[in-house]
């Protein structure tokens, strides 16, 4: 059986969510600016802040983050 190659866009934004509800800033971008990579792990960072303040708990982001 043949592995499927990782969508490199999709993990940037799941550990960008991943990094939000960790309570980390969305100054620590793991990526260079303006770059697709950036783009997506920051619309995952706003996707768990935004999360976060309508008080998800970590059960729910678990299970978010998993689904995703």
């Amino acid at each position: 059986m043949k592995k499927h190659k990782k969508n490199m866009e999709h993990r940037s934004f799941v550990k960008g969510y991943q990094a939000a509800v960790q309570g980390r800033s969305l100054a620590v971008l793991p990526y260079q600016e303006n770059s697709p990579m950036a783009f997506h792990w920051a619309r995952g960072w706003r996707e768990g802040r935004e999360d976060y303040w309508n008080g998800f708990n970590q059960y729910s982001f678990q299970q978010k983050a998993a689904s995703l």
